[in-house]
């Protein structure tokens, strides 16, 4: 049964993969649809971080994985490349789990 939903997935995704193929240059033109075209990735990758975050299951955790968060926040504010973000993310989360300080 779930072969019949992957099935209308993936044609939902071919077809509006070919849908917007077929979008004329000048809607694509439109300052309106430039603007949310740049914009899109952003919000959908803030979300994602968000729920994966802040969601275990069907309610709100708060656990080690928001340390991890704040110290790659802190990491960028201190303009650090994205490898050091990502360690200091991950040590973080993991110390915080190893010592069973958070969650």
């Amino acid at each position: 049964m779930s072969w019949i939903w992957i099935a209308v997935a993936a044609g939902a995704c071919l077809v509006l993969k070919v849908t917007g193929l077929l979008v004329p240059a000048r809607v694509l033109e439109n300052p309106a649809v430039a603007r949310v075209s740049q914009a899109m990735p952003i919000a959908l990758l803030a979300a994602l971080i968000a729920v994966q975050t802040f969601v275990s299951g069907h309610r709100v955790d708060l656990d080690a994985r928001v340390a991890g968060l704040l110290a790659a926040g802190v990491a960028l504010r201190l303009r650090a490349p994205f490898l050091v973000v990502v360690l200091s993310a991950a040590s973080t989360t993991a110390a915080l789990r190893w010592f069973d300080l958070a969650g």
